[in-house]
């Protein structure tokens, strides 16, 4: 089922600027996630955001849905939105699987970024196991852990605010959907797929990941692979200007700073 997304100016505005569409990762609005990155690269860029399913302003899912068909969503809402502009596509775990998938099949964007993300991520029954748990006690049961894997030692005490807003978007999001997503990454797996396909994909994995950590991301067929300092799973939110100055450099092909 192709599912409905909604879009999310997250930062600049302007067709007369190259378009960057970010992704979230699962349990988090593209707004908590991206904001404070987009913020950084309004003055360059159109960044548009996109949420998964039942997540920030999506409606929650009708039912199941795959990565393929995420990817297909944004890959239409992309290619609607560029009119003629550079497109740049950078998604976060979930978000970057659709990276992964969007490299067979690019469509509009030129240059893809996949952020703590990997072609498999975690374990089939581990997902499975997941969304049988959200489904029976709702998206809140995942806070807890949650705030264990997102975020790099100490995160929490120097940004609580930026913290509380990923988790109540988690706490706030549709459990079905949730459910679904969880689905959707047990059946995701591109090991096989080769290289990174027709456009540059670039991998980018924070230090202190426990879910890609970056000796995985390492091994991941891609343009180039940067990992930064200082951060988890969520390096938009958790080190802001490492990742705008990445992006910038990325998609201006300019070296960036790690």
């Amino acid at each position: 089922m192709t599912p409905d997304l909604t879009l999310t100016q997250v930062g600049g505005a302007g067709d007369d600027r190259p378009l960057l569409v970010v992704g979230p990762s699962l349990g988090t609005s593209v707004a908590a996630l991206w904001s404070g990155c987009a913020r950084l690269l309004a003055d360059r860029f159109d960044v548009v955001g996109w949420d998964l399913p039942g997540h920030g302003s999506s409606r929650p899912a009708a039912g199941p849905f795959t990565v393929a068909e995420l990817a297909g969503a944004v890959r239409e809402a992309a290619t609607e939105l560029a009119a003629g502009r550079d497109v740049a596509y950078a998604g976060v775990s979930l978000g970057g699987a659709v990276a992964f998938d969007l490299a067979s099949r690019p469509g509009p964007f030129g240059l893809l970024v996949a952020v703590a993300s990997a072609p498999r991520i975690g374990e089939p029954a581990g997902w499975r196991e997941r969304a049988a748990l959200v489904r029976r006690a709702g998206t809140p049961v995942m806070v807890g852990p949650s705030a264990r894997r997102w975020f790099a030692p100490g995160f929490t005490d120097r940004d609580p605010a930026t913290a509380a807003a990923l988790l109540t978007s988690l706490a706030e999001a549709d459990r079905w959907s949730y459910a679904w997503a969880c689905e959707a990454l047990a059946g995701f797996d591109l090991t096989g797929a080769g290289g990174a396909g027709t456009v540059p994909l670039y991998v980018v994995a924070g230090e202190h990941d426990p879910v890609v950590p970056p000796a995985a991301a390492e091994r991941v067929p891609a343009t180039d692979v940067r990992v930064l300092p200082g951060c988890g799973h969520l390096p938009p939110a958790e080190v802001p200007e490492a990742m705008a100055g990445l992006l910038t450099g990325l998609l201006t092909s300019e070296e960036a700073a790690p």
